[in-house]
């Protein structure tokens, strides 16, 4: 029996779907990257914005038409949070959600014995623990992700995710320890911890940094945090991350708005002041770090007021990158509610006038690399004439290929001699 999935949405997302593909092996699938040859297609659906759920119900329409015969499962936080929505999708003939993805290869031989419209979607109750599901991998990656935190309890008021997720649960640190050194004997040389708000990692009195002070003990050479909530950073935090070499100097941390008025009606737990406050403290304590954020336009009420202290912000933090989006409302979260909706083409205006800024402040950032060196973990290589890969900071680096080499998959040291066109330029060391 063969599987296709196809995954929409974050780091966690992929990373489950990983684990999912796993699942499915241990009891005896294997995992095609074909749909037509599936008999069952399975979809990890994301529900973080309506135009994202939109672009994954036109991809499960069209997976039906390539592929009529297969079995269709549909999974994720799409179906959690709007589970009469999916389970009205003619299409899907399994849905299930964010709870018991262990499961799915049982809901699969179920239908198989009995072809019947499945719905497997369970509320979350307080003081659910973490799921752990097996280790995944993909072969596509040089990077493993490694899920350590599920959940989010701050309801901030434009975001689905703490209805999709349930409240916040950490993983046990010795499955961490195991899974990591698991990683490091597949061949991988960096893991990206994830969570879906990673910075509230709490298993039994055991911060973040304990769980990334585990992982650094399998042996690997690179640790990477994906995205994190300013809120969960303490002091203590940062000075224990600040001491595990093998941690890389990236932090990209949500802001979301520099407008203190705004952030409150976003139900954000800090102020402008004091996520200041946090850069300065993590660029003590890591001088070279790249410090990138998503910042969010057009959110109900917001005034040209608010937004020109927005950009007053970015221009006092001066990001190495940013992700700007325009608000959308999220149907079942109160900001979707507010009478104050923005229009379409003042939030437009307001993206862009923030992305000039983050041009200027992305290539100032990568300019000011020239002349460092950089240890390089290179990819795929997408064009002949040069080596890609990522930097500790993430910046994207070229290295002119020669004599055929590949060097996927290693870790080189690169001096920086350049910048075009929004990535860095180097030579091997």
């Amino acid at each position: 029996m063969k599987a296709y999935l196809q995954t929409f949405g974050c780091k966690v997302n992929a990373a489950e779907t990983d684990s999912i593909a796993a699942l499915l092996q241990q009891n005896q699938w294997e995992i095609t990257d074909t749909p037509e040859q599936a008999e069952a297609i399975i979809i990890n659906s994301c529900t973080v914005t309506a135009s994202g759920d939109k672009r994954m119900l036109q991809a499960l329409r069209k997976l039906k038409k390539q592929a009529p015969n297969a079995v269709m499962l549909l999974t994720g936080c799409y179906v959690q949070a709007f589970p009469a929505q999916a389970a009205d999708l003619p299409e899907a003939d399994i849905i299930t959600g964010t709870k018991n993805r262990a499961q799915i290869p049982a809901l699969l031989n179920s239908y198989f014995q009995n072809p019947h419209s499945i719905c497997a979607v369970e509320n979350f109750i307080s003081g659910e623990r973490f799921e752990s599901l097996p280790q995944g991998s993909d072969a596509n990656h040089t990077r493993a992700f490694l899920k350590i935190q599920d959940g989010c309890n701050r309801f901030c008021s434009y975001c689905i995710i703490p209805y999709a997720r349930g409240r916040c649960r950490s993983r046990d640190l010795e499955e961490i320890r195991e899974e990591s050194e698991k990683i490091v004997s597949q061949g991988y040389h960096e893991i990206v911890l994830c969570g879906i708000n990673l910075a509230c990692y709490d298993f039994e009195n055991h911060d973040l940094a304990d769980a990334v002070r585990i992982v650094s003990e399998s042996g690997i050479d690179q640790i990477r945090l994906s995205s994190l909530e300013p809120d969960g950073l303490t002091p203590e935090v940062l000075e224990k991350l600040s001491q595990i070499p093998e941690l890389l100097p990236h932090f990209h941390i949500s802001v979301q708005s520099g407008c203190n008025r705004t952030l409150k009606a976003m139900h954000r737990h800090y102020t402008a002041e004091e996520y200041i406050e946090l850069i300065e403290t993590i660029r003590k304590l890591f001088p070279r770090c790249a410090v990138t954020t998503d910042i969010m336009t057009g959110f109900p009420s917001e005034t040209e007021e608010d937004f020109a202290q927005t950009l007053e912000f970015v221009k006092k933090i001066r990001f190495s990158e940013m992700h700007i989006f325009r608000y959308s409302p999220r149907s079942g979260t109160p900001a979707a509610k507010s009478p104050e909706q923005i229009p379409e083409r003042i939030k437009k205006e307001r993206a862009d006038r923030l992305a000039e800024l983050g041009k200027i402040f992305h290539e100032e950032y990568l300019r000011s690399c020239i002349g460092e060196t950089h240890r390089v973990l290179f990819e795929r290589q997408k064009n002949p004439a040069y080596h890609n890969g990522h930097a500790e900071n993430y910046a994207v680096v070229h290295v002119q290929a020669e004599n055929g080499e590949n060097f996927r998959n290693q870790i080189r040291s690169v001096r920086i001699t350049g910048y075009e066109n929004g990535h860095l330029t180097g030579e091997l060391i």
